[in-house]
């Protein structure tokens, strides 16, 4: 009876010894693909996140990995040493689960980096600027995920609503400028609520989201917007987003003025007169939820102001035949080149002044990386254009001067943030270096 109820208890302790070994072995080999993960986005360049991402405070994480499993994107985190790290920091598209997961309270979203600022409007947590009354959700203050501009533009209108109260009737309650993600579901949000409210946008149905081009799929994920519910899409085309949206107008009533840009936001006693193209408007809130593109940003270099040149592509099949130079090195320029691939007898060019493509999604690089090994694609890293002729386009990289014969110039180089439109409304901008 001794030696079995010996037998039994020396058995715990061998079987805790196994499961500790187990355990061992299993975070030495996860913490071993990490790290190879790191060194190879390291040699790569692909180190500097593009938007808002996490910063993390090794003091107090506790390397639980929460914040490694809510991570939608994977592979964005992991835990080295114990500590959580950011592992593929350009893969990261600003979800923020991993602060929401992280029980320590270790994890910061921030914005740019020590090495690449980003200009930000300054708002309070209730999206206000420093001007009272005028608010910003969305892109234009650094949330370009659909779902999460979507989620501002909601949370935006119930601030609003909060810091107003009841009015007399005189004024709009609010001027909505902007309806892409952020505008749409905050007019959506307005509507629901029965504000008295004007949604202007000084393009078409769908804002930024427009000018993707054709066919190009929207990861958007689940979105829950005001009236409508919960949208269960994970993945759809821009067309099919844009026609949805469409049929959320339609079934809800909502009137979204399109085509008509704001040209000035004035202070009028305790609102404002917002003044556009078509109409005046007086509002007691004005909430702006335009994209970042701003005004697009130019390569200030001879020969821009060509016909050839434009700063977005809409249809590729009009390039069929041509030999085309894509400039940038975001999604919007690997989208635009390798989509132009496509296209029958069509000779493609992509230019980047950086080392790699450190700001693009996966997704988007393996399609690159496809197109070039099929030899569909060329790419001049560390390059810049020079001249623009109309045959031709000069073009400098670290092996010095190429003239490319050209029919076309497509700049995706983003936009310049209308910082001087913030300014002369009295927003304040600062430049972000890895700050919140």
């Amino acid at each position: 009876m001794l030696n079995g109820e010996a037998l039994r208890f020396a058995t715990y302790p061998a079987a805790m010894i196994l499961i500790w070994a187990f355990y061992w072995i299993r975070r030495r080999s996860v913490q071993r693909r990490t790290l190879d993960a790191l060194r190879v986005a390291q040699e790569a360049g692909l180190t500097d996140p593009p938007s808002l991402h996490p910063t993390i405070n090794t003091a107090l994480c506790i390397g639980c990995r929460s914040c490694v499993t809510a991570c939608p994107e994977g592979g964005v985190l992991g835990v080295i040493n114990g500590k959580a790290q950011l592992i593929n920091p350009s893969d990261c598209i600003g979800h923020g689960a991993c602060k929401t997961a992280c029980p320590m309270r270790a994890i910061d979203l921030v914005f740019g980096s020590a090495v690449r600022g980003v200009d930000i409007p300054v708002v309070s947590a209730d999206f206000e600027t420093n001007v009272p009354g005028i608010y910003i959700a969305g892109e234009l203050g650094g949330m370009g995920l659909i779902r999460n501009a979507a989620e501002q533009g909601r949370q935006a209108i119930a601030a609003i609503m909060r810091h107003l109260g009841a009015g007399d009737g005189s004024h709009l309650d609010v001027v909505i400028v902007g309806a892409g993600p952020a505008g749409f579901a905050a007019s959506l949000a307005a509507h629901e609520r029965k504000l008295r409210f004007v949604t202007v946008e000084q393009e078409q149905r769908g804002g930024t989201v427009a000018h993707y081009p054709r066919g190009k799929i929207v990861v958007t994920g689940p979105i829950q917007l005001p009236i409508v519910g919960k949208m269960r899409i994970r993945e759809t085309t821009k067309e099919a987003l844009l026609q949805f949206w469409q049929e959320i107008e339609q079934r809800t009533g909502l009137r979204v003025h399109y085509n008509e840009r704001v040209e000035s936001i004035a202070r009028n006693g305790s609102g404002f007169v917002v003044t556009t193209a078509r109409e005046t408007y007086h509002a007691r809130a004005v909430l702006l939820a335009t994209g970042r593109r701003g005004t697009p940003r130019r390569l200030a270099v001879p020969g821009e102001d060509l016909p050839k040149v434009v700063y977005r592509l809409i249809d590729p099949a009009q390039y069929r035949g041509q030999r085309v130079l894509v400039v940038g090195g975001g999604d919007s320029a690997i989208e635009a080149a390798t989509t132009l691939t496509e296209q029958p007898d069509t000779t493609v060019t992509l230019s980047y002044r950086g080392s790699s493509f450190s700001r693009a999604r996966p997704a988007n690089r393996e399609r690159l990386q496809a197109a070039q090994s099929e030899q569909r694609l060329s790419v001049m890293l560390e390059s810049r254009v020079v001249d623009i002729s109309p045959e031709r386009v000069a073009v400098v990289d670290r092996h010095g001067m190429t003239h490319l014969a050209n029919d076309a110039v497509i700049v995706c180089a983003g936009g310049v943030l209308p910082t001087q439109f913030l300014r002369d409304i009295g927003v304040e901008v600062q430049t972000k270096y890895g700050t919140a």
